[in-house]
């Protein structure tokens, strides 16, 4: 697969159809930052008038879960990831769209390849930061992803 926000977006639509119908889309990826939106509305809200949390959870684990299936690509290894641990901050009522930003595919690289030469399971913790249409800080979130090379 190439890793376009178009093919990003419509690999959501089929294999993680709740984010998709949440609104989650992928705006821009390179090799070292993706970049997702998600736009507050009745479908994805929660009773406090902004959006569920896990709404933006979901938009944040993709920005790093892409940006290590793009290095994970790039290795041409066969690489098996999963998220093992997350930790979430919010600090500001999430409405409009919220972007969030991983920027950390620098690292990703680094990490598989440790993992390919080494031939063990590596951890990784990555940060995605959303942010509202006012450029402030509405959440933080971070995921630790566990890589490890198939044999």
């Amino acid at each position: 697969m190439k890793f376009t926000p178009s093919k990003l977006n419509t690999f959501i639509f089929f294999k993680l159809p709740s984010a998709f119908w949440s609104g989650v889309r992928v705006k821009s990826i390179t090799e070292v930052k993706c970049e997702a939106t998600v736009k507050y509305r009745w479908f994805n809200q929660n009773p406090f008038n902004s959006m569920y949390f896990a709404v933006q959870a979901m938009a944040a684990e993709f920005t790093t879960g892409a940006l290590v299936m793009l290095q994970v690509k790039k290795s041409g290894k066969s690489i098996s990831m999963l998220v093992a641990n997350n930790k979430s901050t919010f600090t500001k009522k999430a409405t409009g769209r919220i972007t969030f930003t991983c920027n950390q595919g620098d690292l990703i690289k680094e990490v598989i390849q440790e993992a390919i030469d080494s031939m063990e399971g590596q951890t990784i913790w990555l940060t995605s930061v959303g942010v509202n249409e006012n450029g402030e800080q509405v959440s933080e979130m971070q995921f630790e992803w566990s890589i490890r090379v198939r044999k």
